[in-house]
C-alpha cells in the first residue's frame, strides 16, 4: 500500500510517500506564507523520488487538525483536488495522531499519551491516547489550570508543541515524561493512516477538525 500524505496545518507544509509502512520520500519546508504555491510541488517532488505517478499512490492521505484555519483549507483543498485526479480514496488524521505517531513505539510503551497543541491563545487543545496511539476519548480545547483535573492515572507522556507549558504544571506528578518535541510532518500523517489502516480503524473524512471559532470580528462599518 502505497500513501501519498500531506500537510499544511502550520507553519510548514510537508509531503511524503509511505510504502508498506516506511517512509520512501518527504519533503519540508518552513513558510510564513506561501503554502498553497507550495503544497502540490512538493507533492510532485516526493512521488518522483518514489518512483511513482500522481496516480500511483493507493490512498491520499492529510491532516484535518486542529491547526491554522488557512493551512488546513490549503491542505484539504490540495487532497480533494488530488482525489478527483486519481480516483484514490481519501484518509484523514488528526493532528494528535501525527504528532504521537513521532514519538518512539519504546518511549510510549506502558504509558498514555497526551497530545497538546498550542492553540496560540491561552487554551491548549488536548487528547489522550493510549500506547498504540488509539485515541482515548474526544479532543478539546482547555486551559493550563483546568488540565490538572483531566489526566488519567499511571505513567504518562506529554509530546506537541504545547508540552512546553505544562511543565511547571505537571513537574511534581509522579512518572510523567516529555517527549522529545517533533514538527508536524506528512510523514507522521502518512504513517499514522498507515497504522490505522492496518489495525482495521476507519480514517477521517476530507472535513477540518476546528475546536474554536476562528480569530474574527465583524467590520463596524455600515
Amino acid at each position: 500500500m502505497k500513501i501519498l500524505a500531506l500537510d499544511a496545518s502550520s507553519q510548514a507544509c510537508s509531503a511524503a510517500v509511505i510504502d508498506d509502512g516506511q517512509v520512501v520520500a518527504g519533503r519540508l519546508k518552513s513558510l510564513e506564507r506561501g503554502q498553497a504555491e507550495a503544497l502540490i510541488p512538493l507533492a510532485a517532488e516526493v512521488l518522483a523520488e518514489a518512483g511513482l505517478a500522481c496516480s500511483g499512490a493507493d490512498i491520499i492521505a492529510c491532516t484535518v487538525g486542529p491547526g491554522s484555519f488557512t493551512g488546513l483549507r490549503i491542505g484539504l483543498a490540495a487532497a480533494r483536488g488530488l482525489v478527483l485526479a486519481t480516483g484514490r480514496p481519501f484518509a484523514g488524521i488528526t493532528s494528535f495522531e501525527a504528532l504521537a505517531r513521532a514519538v518512539p513505539p519504546e518511549d510510549r510503551k506502558g504509558r498514555r499519551l497526551m497530545v497538546a497543541v498550542d492553540a496560540k491563545r491561552a487554551d491548549l487543545f488536548i487528547q489522550f491516547l493510549d500506547e498504540d496511539l488509539v485515541p482515548l476519548g474526544e479532543p478539546r480545547a482547555a486551559g493550563p489550570e483546568d488540565i490538572g483535573g483531566l489526566l488519567p492515572e499511571g505513567p504518562l507522556l506529554v509530546a506537541g508543541d504545547g508540552a512546553a507549558r505544562l511543565k511547571s504544571l505537571l513537574l511534581g506528578r509522579p512518572d510523567t515524561l516529555f517527549a522529545k518535541e517533533a514538527s508536524l510532518d506528512a510523514q507522521w500523517v502518512g504513517l499514522a493512516v498507515w497504522d490505522r489502516l492496518q489495525a482495521g480503524r476507519e480514517v477521517l473524512p476530507p472535513e477540518p477538525l476546528y475546536l474554536r471559532a476562528p480569530d474574527v470580528t465583524l467590520s463596524k462599518k455600515q
